[in-house]
């Protein structure tokens, strides 16, 4: 039977995007150009994690279907593509896995249809990138034949608090029939609808809102440098903070910044001719501050060591968490790869703990996991929490750990050190 929606992309926007519309009683099929992901999903294995087991049992109860041939996603009304756009090695945006999953619908794409973009984006790639990709391959026209329109993620895993009805979406079409079509189907999923002039404009929101939160993660990051070496207590400093009503947002030191939403400074924007770059220095400077955080833990690590007569060579390390968020599988930008990485280098012996992953490796090398987390902390030289999961008690850690630095700022005041 055809479906009314057709998610592209099935990973950590994918598959919340199309669980939101299961429930909200849409009929849904999902599609990924790489094959790897639906096959992950036919054997119940969720990529990333961004969904449980049972929550992806019961999309499959409310008739989600993944897909395997192209054709199918020419009988739906609405098309979403939701392919990652990881931050390449020259800082860029990779966009070549939205270039794939447009080509797949333009060769079977009908007019009248409404086609989304949810894949973070540099301001104009709906315009100037997605556009002429559909356009061609189906010889339709946009804005005229067919709707388009971006719309900025602001899905935020394991968040129950802030879930999909609940967070308003910014949607912005090509023309004013683009964005009232957008508007009709992100109205059937979320409380609000907001909407922008334009797709340039709903492209921004979604640099501005990323860019925020590097910032002030930097911000904070170099905040406990600071009381570190003044012997202040940057979580008091925060907690305090935060009662203020106006003017200030909490953010919270840590490792390092993980996670899909990666900061877009406009000096690595692909440019025409008219719109020339204009980087923005914080953002670069915040990208530089959260990329030595892994470095300053190690760091710490090491005086920590020496401070108890040990070298960080032949030491014992045991890392807690390695998923960029906590309660979560996803690893996606974790600064504990990098930290490992590091330790190694050093001579140490690492090993690590995760409720939610059962196999890490770094350098292609399997790293040993600790059965019993106690007796692996009592023999480890030293214990860093990286993430702070929730079944992790850190009071009884902070007893059995020889050594546990906190780069989360979770166990009790004086039982342990913190970043």
């Amino acid at each position: 039977m055809p479906a009314d929606l057709a998610v592209i992309g099935l990973g950590h926007l994918g598959l919340p995007l199309a669980q939101a519309a299961v429930a909200a009683g849409i009929s849904t099929i999902g599609y990924d150009t790489d094959p790897r992901a639906l096959a992950e999903l036919a054997a119940g294995r969720i990529p990333g994690g961004s969904l449980t087991a049972a929550e992806l049992r019961r999309m499959l109860a409310g008739g989600f279907r993944t897909v395997t041939n192209p054709a199918e996603l020419g009988r739906v009304r609405t098309a979403v593509i939701c392919a990652p756009t990881p931050l390449g090695a020259d800082r860029t945006l990779d966009l070549s896995a939205v270039g794939d999953a447009a080509r797949a619908l333009a060769a079977h794409l009908r007019p009248h249809t409404t086609v989304l973009l949810e894949s973070a984006a540099y301001p104009g790639t709906t315009d100037e990138f997605l556009r002429p990709i559909l356009e061609e391959g189906s010889r339709l026209r946009a804005g005229r034949d067919f709707h388009l329109a971006y719309s900025p993620n602001r899905i935020d895993p394991g968040n129950r608090l802030h879930g999909y009805a609940s967070t308003p979406k910014v949607i912005g079409g090509l023309t004013p029939a683009c964005t009232e079509s957008a508007a009709a189907f992100y109205g059937r999923l979320t409380d609000k609808v907001v909407r922008a002039r334009g797709p340039r404009e709903a492209e921004t929101v979604g640099v501005l809102e990323t860019n925020y939160r590097h910032v002030n993660i930097a911000l904070v990051n170099e905040m406990a440098v600071l009381c570190h070496d003044l012997g202040v207590d940057l979580w008091d400093v925060v907690r305090c903070a935060e009662t203020k009503s106006f003017g200030f947002q909490a953010f919270r030191p840590g490792p390092g910044v993980g996670g899909h939403g990666v900061p877009v400074d406009p000096n690595y924007i692909p440019h025409s001719s008219r719109t020339p770059g204009h980087p923005l220095r914080m953002v670069g400077l915040a990208q530089e501050i959260n990329g030595r955080m892994p470095q300053y833990v190690i760091q710490r690590c090491a005086t920590l060591l020496n401070e108890h007569g040990k070298s960080a060579r032949g030491a014992r390390v045991l890392l807690l968490g390695v998923t960029y968020k906590p309660d979560l599988a996803d690893q996606q930008g974790s600064p504990a790869q990098e930290i490992a990485t590091r330790l190694m280098d050093l001579g140490a012996q690492v090993g690590y703990h995760d409720p939610y992953v059962l196999d890490w490796r770094v350098r292609d090398v399997p790293v040993p996991r600790a059965d019993s987390l106690y007796e692996a902390a009592a023999n480890a030289d030293l214990t860093v929490l990286l993430q702070q999961h929730r079944t992790y008690d850190l009071q009884g850690l902070a007893v059995k750990a020889q050594l546990l630095l906190d780069t989360r700022g979770a166990s009790p005041t004086g039982t342990t050190h913190r970043l």
